[in-house]
């Protein structure tokens, strides 16, 4: 009995670990595709640094030399509960009237700058072109700056090494986290300190600030899920109206209404 037992256990050890094959280090980043290649963007705009309500309009061009055009009506969404900060990675140049603060890890602002949209997550799959996690009780997003796995979402059921003390339950935040978009700020390479875990993801209301993501109205962001494309190199752009405007030019940004 005791053998039969064991021999039980031992096959059911061998599947699991067929199932959920051991990562032991993690995935170099993918090369950061620059904004000048992008044919989608989200473009997020706030009244000032400390704002947390905002408007985002979606964009697209046909190629890189063409004008972009947009593709949306403008819609509400909210950022940070301490409205957004600088991206210490990108190069602002002269112009603008920037603060002196930059985002870090747990301030409670959304980043301002040009950002990836990589992939998606959420409790279902609505029909994303790009890279799907759909999530389970394993899934976390790892905030711990001394973490190897910072600023990543893994399932901790595929990873060989546990080495964070702080993560994100993706699946336990709830109704919020139903549907996402992973931005890639701080991630060509991930700074420890400089932030972590950032998403556009559904709002808890129209008034309420995130710990430092994008949130909107599930409609919203369940056509912005469908509608892009890895192909067309989508991008999250995000700053002050003031910013903003002073940018257009210098950065080849989409016109305003």
């Amino acid at each position: 009995m005791y053998l039969r037992l064991t021999g039980t256990i031992l096959a059911a050890l061998i599947a699991a670990a067929v199932s959920y094959p051991q990562v032991k280090k993690p995935e170099p980043p993918a090369a950061k595709v620059p904004f000048e290649k992008s044919l989608q963007a989200v473009v997020v705009t706030t009244a000032d640094w400390n704002a947390v309500p905002g408007k985002a309009t979606l964009f697209e061009r046909k190629n890189e030399s063409s004008k972009w055009k947009a593709v949306s009506d403008e819609f509400p969404v909210v950022v940070g509960r301490n409205g957004i900060g600088l991206d210490s990675q990108m190069n602002w140049g002269l112009g603008g009237e920037l603060p002196s603060v930059f985002k870090k890890e747990g301030d409670g602002k959304a980043p301002s700058g040009l950002f990836p949209l990589t992939s998606t997550f959420g409790t279902a799959d609505v029909g994303a072109k790009l890279p799907f996690t759909k999530l389970d009780e394993f899934t976390e997003c790892v905030d711990d700056v001394n973490s190897r796995w910072y600023n990543k979402i893994v399932n901790r059921m595929h990873v060989g090494i546990f080495d964070w003390k702080s993560s994100e339950k993706m699946l336990a935040v709830g109704p919020q986290y139903d549907l996402g978009v992973f931005v890639a700020y701080n991630s060509y390479p991930a700074i420890p300190g400089n932030g972590s875990c950032i998403f556009l993801h559904i709002w808890k209301d129209a008034n309420t600030g995130t710990a430092g993501c994008t949130a909107m109205e599930r409609q919203n962001l369940e056509r912005i899920v469908k509608w892009l494309d890895p192909a067309k190199n989508p991008y999250l752009v995000q700053m002050t109206e003031a910013d903003y405007n002073n940018r257009v030019k210098s950065y080849k940004l989409p016109k305003l209404k």
